[in-house]
């Protein structure tokens, strides 16, 4: 029954039989034969078919909703029960938003060094696919912004404060400077992140609350490619100050902005289910004491 539940909530993830299948590691018909098995068992209906998967029948929405429960209900017990014998060990799955990824250290480092057995996927993702992965079981934990957009009802903990700067190549617009205005930021030609990210949708709100409309000349998904195109000289860009110092190269500045404006909150998201697996609440109950003790803010 388990093995199904799980073809069945990744068939409502891939909305596709042949993905799903794949991600399943079994052939389309097995896939397919499993999800026609558990409607017999069930007795209802789940999967509107046609040429292709065309959604879920109501009932299937609501089986969904207890299958992701279920099937997290036993992986818990699985590592429960391994966590007993084996001590703690296993594989933690983080997604970030890429604002945060500089961040991920502070919390896997420390975690690594008490339990030797633990390793770690890290995933770049944006803001809205961290909630969507979340529930469908993908990841065991999101760093993401607290405070910005609903996130729904998750458990968050919360890290540091992101707080925002202008970056340009030594000799660029307002190199040399002390501080710069957000008047004086965009004047400048500038490159930002593209606007389906929760980053630049902030950054969007800083400069209308002093009346600055952005029209960056060039907008990427990627912190990199925007430091690629600081580089020539020719514009600068606003990006979060931890990224900034710790991946911003020689013959980059980093210029304060001095106006005064909102700064966001960033932490730990995870969702609300009980019990928790072993490894999981290890995790989170380790990232609560660094929020605890230490200064919310980089």
């Amino acid at each position: 029954m388990i093995d199904k539940l799980e073809m069945f909530i990744a068939l409502a993830r891939e909305k596709h039989f042949g993905k799903a299948a794949d991600e399943c590691g079994v052939t389309q018909p097995t896939l397919s034969a499993n999800i026609k098995q558990l409607e017999e068992q069930l007795g209802v209906l789940l999967v509107l078919r046609g040429s292709r998967f065309q959604g879920l029948t109501p009932e299937g929405e609501r089986v969904l909703e207890w299958a992701r429960k279920l099937v997290a209900d036993t992986r818990t017990m699985k590592q429960e029960l391994k966590a007993v014998s084996d001590g703690q060990s296993g594989t933690l799955r983080i997604a970030s938003i890429p604002t945060a990824l500089t961040y991920v250290p502070e919390i896997t480092t420390c975690f690594s060094e008490e339990n030797p057995g633990v390793d770690f996927k890290v995933f770049s993702r944006p803001s809205s696919e961290i909630l969507a992965q979340l529930e469908n079981l993908e990841i065991d934990v999101g760093l993401t912004y607290l405070d910005n957009e609903p996130l729904g009802r998750v458990l968050q903990i919360p890290l540091y404060r992101e707080r925002y700067c202008f970056v340009v190549a030594e000799g660029g617009p307002l190199s040399g400077s002390e501080h710069a205005t957000l008047q004086d930021v965009s004047r400048v030609p500038l490159c930002l992140l593209t606007s389906d990210m929760q980053c630049r949708r902030i950054i969007n709100n800083i400069l209308h609350d002093v009346e600055v409309e952005p029209k960056p000349v060039l907008q990427s998904d990627s912190i990199m490619c925007l430091l690629a195109h600081v580089r020539t000289g020719r514009w600068g860009t606003i990006i979060p100050q931890a990224v900034a110092q710790t991946i911003a190269s020689d013959h980059l500045e980093i210029i304060p902005i001095s106006d005064p404006y909102a700064s966001i909150m960033v932490g730990l998201i995870a969702t609300q289910r009980e019990p928790r697996a072993p490894l999981l609440d290890a995790f989170l109950k380790r990232v609560s004491r660094i929020s605890q003790g230490q200064e919310l803010s980089t």
